[in-house]
């Protein structure tokens, strides 16, 4: 799971800053006009959006599903909430709320911050021609860059599931990681592909 730091570090990147800073504007304004939050946490808000829709793939967020969504944006929000109300947490109930309104906004800003983040180009696979498979995930592990390890565990593993572990979903959450995958221009890749085979629709 993405942590503060990581967020931070986000935060540092002109372009990500600048979209950050327009979409609070616009977010608030729409959404939550009295509702107090900074840039950090906004941002780490932006990138609850994935979990979010994969938990909200079925129409209903379980206990378990919140429950996890919470630790993950308080690991994210600046400076740590442990004992207050934790903005990013709180955030997300806006979020959901309009859902359907802000998600391909935000996994767009998301986009921008993966290709900000991420050297696409020197994005390596020994897969070479082979059919993905859960079988090469050890090895692609090795050659690939750790920071988009990172992003799709953040995204799509938010209860903090080992990446080399099977997992299973229901049919509807595995179509949406796909649909985010797309949206998120990462779906051709070939750890994305091999991520996905981790996942045993059940």
């Amino acid at each position: 799971m993405f942590t503060e730091y990581e967020v931070e570090t986000f935060m540092q990147v002109p372009e990500v800053k600048e979209l950050v800073k327009d979409l609070k504007r616009q977010f608030l304004k729409e959404e939550a006009q009295f509702f107090e939050i900074s840039d950090h946490d906004f941002l780490s808000l932006i990138l609850m959006t994935p979990p979010i829709g994969v938990a909200n793939a079925n129409g209903n967020i379980s206990l378990f599903e919140e429950l996890a969504l919470n630790k993950l944006a308080r690991k994210m929000s600046k400076g740590g909430y442990f004992l207050k109300a934790d903005p990013v947490a709180h955030g997300m109930k806006y979020l959901i709320k309009s859902f359907d309104k802000w998600e391909e906004t935000f996994l767009n800003a998301i986009k921008l911050c993966m290709n900000k983040t991420i050297d696409f180009d020197d994005l390596k696979s020994t897969l070479g021609d082979k059919e993905p498979s859960f079988d090469h995930l050890p090895s692609e592990l090795k050659v690939v860059p750790y920071i988009f390890v990172r992003y799709l565990s953040s995204f799509f593993l938010p209860g903090g599931e080992d990446v080399v572990e099977q997992h299973n979903v229901s049919r509807v959450e595995y179509d949406k990681i796909l649909a985010i995958g797309q949206t998120l221009g990462i779906d051709h890749l070939p750890f994305f592909k091999i991520f996905c085979t981790t996942f045993k629709v059940k």
